[in-house]
């Protein structure tokens, strides 16, 4: 049976900005109510949030007109905290409960001490996961899955042992990228700066390439081994550079694609190309989100975790993710 909680006051410190631009500068700090559970909901008292590129592009205006709907807007999506309340509807969860989620992309909410979410985007976690390990799951982990099940990998025992190549594995979703490709026997050619080489070679990967090489940037397997797949997760690299690298069924999952790859995608769909650049949008869900937390429960997935930020310092976190480097998750707790 979860414990009992505290019933939740009636205001709350959150971060939000009031318009598009500004960047970290733009982030305000706000006593808001404190939001109620709907049908199908459940509230929770936050504990760490982690900050996802996205976010900040949202904010920068890079997805409008779908984001923000509205503003002011309280970013963020990837949480994990304590349930602090039910909405109607909800029987799998109780009071207490530690659990990870992935708040509504229209809504946000997450730079926050108390957030609402949907019953299917969360989950349970076990006592040994933390909520920096939590939160760090929902995007980064859960596009590293989606892209590695796209190239074929599986993780029941019965995939094949394809060659992948990670680009930009010292980041967010690389680095569990890495972790699920090694989980999935695949053989790992990873692309990163040689100060995380070791980082990354420790967490799994076969061959390491520091990109700022000729070799890095050729990002030709040492092996010689052609590439069934490629975890694209960095940008600047378009198609053209990873054909002659491919087998030939190979696909290239670009996580951040651009109107250029967009467009390429396209034209190898009709033309029924072989080799394929193959756009991943995040599809999020709850059978996903289980899997994942529960891999870290029982220690078989790490959160690397590059830094951490009390919910006072939320600017010098978003900053952080904006200039870009880190190496790991970006975790804002609220506590402190």
């Amino acid at each position: 049976m979860a414990g009992a909680a505290a019933t939740p006051p009636a205001m709350m410190r959150a971060v939000q900005y009031d318009a598009c631009g500004g960047g970290a500068a733009g982030l305000k700090h706000v006593e808001v109510p404190v939001p109620s559970a709907k049908k199908n909901e459940v509230l929770l008292k936050l504990e760490a949030a982690t900050i996802n590129p996205v976010d900040w592009k949202i904010q920068k205006g890079m997805l409008r007109p779908l984001l923000p709907r509205r503003l002011p807007f309280i970013p963020v999506t990837d949480v994990a905290g304590v349930v602090a309340g039910v909405g109607p509807g909800v029987n799998d969860f109780a009071v207490g409960d530690q659990v990870v989620a992935m708040l509504n992309s229209m809504n946000g909410g997450g730079l926050a001490e108390y957030a609402v979410a949907a019953a299917n985007l969360t989950v349970k976690r076990t006592p040994n996961v933390s909520a920096a390990e939590g939160a760090g799951l929902p995007i980064a982990a859960g596009t590293a899955l989606q892209a590695l099940r796209s190239i074929g990998a599986k993780f029941d025992g019965t995939g094949e042992p394809l060659n992948v190549l990670v680009t930009a594995a010292s980041g967010g979703v690389g680095l569990y990228a890495v972790q699920l490709a090694k989980l999935a026997n695949l053989h790992v050619t990873a692309t990163c700066g040689a100060r995380n080489a070791e980082l990354v070679r420790g967490l799994g990967a076969d061959e390491v390439l520091d990109y700022r090489t000729p070799e890095g940037a050729a990002m030709r397997s040492p092996s010689g081994r052609r590439y069934d797949g490629v975890v694209h997760c960095t940008v600047g690299v378009g198609w053209p550079a990873f054909e002659p690298l491919m087998a030939p069924r190979g696909k290239v999952i670009d996580i951040t694609p651009n109107f250029s790859a967009m467009l390429t995608s396209a034209l190898h769909a009709v033309t029924l190309r072989r080799k394929r650049l193959v756009p991943l949008l995040l599809s999020p869900n709850k059978a996903d989100l289980e899997f994942l937390v529960g891999l870290v429960g029982e220690g078989k997935l790490r959160t690397v975790v590059d830094s951490r930020f009390p919910l006072g310092d939320a600017a010098k976190a978003w900053q952080k993710s904006i200039d870009g480097h880190a190496t790991g998750k970006i975790v804002v707790e609220m506590e402190g």
